[in-house]
């Protein structure tokens, strides 16, 4: 080869580096970060997207620094939509964390790595009194609470937020890109502090596909993961969460309806054993569909169809202190109530010592559907109601305690709507 050909090779790959074949666009930062409880109270779940697969899934995190590194897994899930869109869902699980400790962390890989996020543990045992965030039927468009929620959450006066169904409107959307988006938003609040979630009407598509694959839900001790029925221990609480959805689309299978009433009811016979009740005496459920409402009530899920039994029963006997739904775009309060029939306390308050569960429906936290009207004349078991945008904030101050507060977008933060469920003893209810 002469001198003039190997001089002209020479600047031939200066000038024109040679190009990867094949390149193309790679999507391997870390995105839609949200936290969730573990297997273990000392356990916290981090699961995140991508959308190409990456050497690994890890976490550097620590106290001081971020001195510790955990590894997990990855999960390609393709959405049952025309284009066929491929997500990367990672999960790492962080254990033996100290409790009471706050932690910084950020995830990824060698290929890219997110910001850095925080979160604070809980403290040990069942002496403390946490403080929930909950709401349901938040969504992408009119997500009217979302900022607020946002700088509530980084405010750090907040333990845990409870979503009670319906993500998005809807996760699937846009082939997926909807839930993708609606992920990102919910990001500056669920990567610090565990995002709990329970499944709505909404999120039903290709057999609850998105939902199933997005979040990372454990009961406590249960080393598999179940997004629609779980409980955990907090505090003073056993809160347990439940779906209301398998007793309506029975297409996907009817044997979890049965599965799940009878996991329920074990779970409840172990919260009310004397030893367990005497140190968490609050029950709390959390469920989609309300039972009591100002336009129905809702008999499917109060005493069943012919597919399996409903739920109202089941908690009256076992002695359910307070029942959390979404579903309707509304807050209402309702009186203590069991069968129809309201059931105040021993005093003026009807909340002191009530003798039959407390419901509260708390899904007005925004989206693309609008709050109904508040009917003038609403059924007699309807203690308030109001159509704004809220959420719920409830602090569970000790095992008799329990302050239940509604905040209003509409008015600026304002709380529109507060009382204070008092229970000098907990346990079945004495009365049929």
């Amino acid at each position: 080869m002469n001198t003039t050909i190997q001089l002209s090779l020479i600047i031939a790959f200066v000038l024109f580096p040679t190009i990867i074949r094949g390149s193309q666009v790679i999507y391997v930062q870390p995105e839609q970060i949200h936290l969730s409880l573990g297997v273990k109270s000392n356990q916290i779940v981090v699961t995140w997207t991508t959308f190409n697969s990456t050497i690994r899934s890890t976490v550097c995190y620590g106290i001081e620094s971020m001195d510790q590194v955990a590894h997990g897994s990855q999960n390609e899930f393709i959405d049952d939509g025309t284009e066929r869109r491929k997500l990367f869902i990672h999960r790492v699980y962080l254990n033996d964390l100290n409790a009471n400790t706050t932690y910084k962390y950020h995830v990824g890989s060698t290929q890219g790595w997110s910001e850095i996020f925080t979160f604070h543990t809980f403290p040990m045992g069942h002496e403390w009194s946490p403080r929930f965030v909950v709401y349901g039927d938040l969504g992408n468009v009119n997500g009217r609470t979302l900022s607020r929620l946002q700088d509530e959450i980084q405010s750090g006066n907040h333990d845990l937020v409870l979503h009670l169904g319906d993500f998005a409107y809807d996760l699937h959307d846009d082939n997926g890109r909807m839930g993708d988006q609606f992920m990102r938003q919910i990001e500056p609040i669920a990567a610090y502090v565990p995002y709990q979630v329970l499944p709505g009407n909404h999120d039903n598509a290709y057999n609850f596909s998105h939902y199933n694959n997005r979040f990372t839900m454990h009961s406590e001790g249960d080393n598999v993961t179940n997004n629609h029925f779980w409980s955990y221990n907090i505090g003073p609480v056993h809160l347990i969460a439940f779906s209301t959805e398998f007793l309506y689309y029975t297409k996907y299978g009817k044997q979890q309806i049965r599965n799940q009433f009878d996991w329920l009811e074990h779970d409840l016979i172990e919260a009310n054993r004397p030893e367990n009740r005497a140190i968490r005496p609050w029950i709390v459920t959390a469920g989609h569909r309300a039972i009591y409402t100002q336009r129905y009530v809702n008999t499917v899920v109060k005493n069943g169809n012919e597919f399996g039994p409903g739920f109202e029963e089941l908690f009256f006997k076992y002695g359910v202190d307070l029942e959390l739904w979404g579903h309707e775009h509304i807050y209402e309060r309702i009186w203590p109530i069991y069968n129809g029939t309201v059931f105040n306390g021993t005093n003026d308050n009807a909340y002191y010592n009530p003798r039959a569960p407390v419901h509260v429906t708390t899904g007005s936290a925004g989206c693309i559907l609008l709050p109904p009207k508040i009917l003038q004349r609403r059924p007699e078991f309807s203690a308030f109601a109001s159509n704004d945008y809220t959420f719920t904030q409830m602090h569970v101050i000790n095992g008799t305690h329990i302050q239940l507060q509604q905040v209003s977008d509409n008015q600026n933060g304002q709380i529109i709507d507060q009382i204070y469920l008092i229970k000098d003893n907990h346990g079945t209810y004495e009365f049929k």
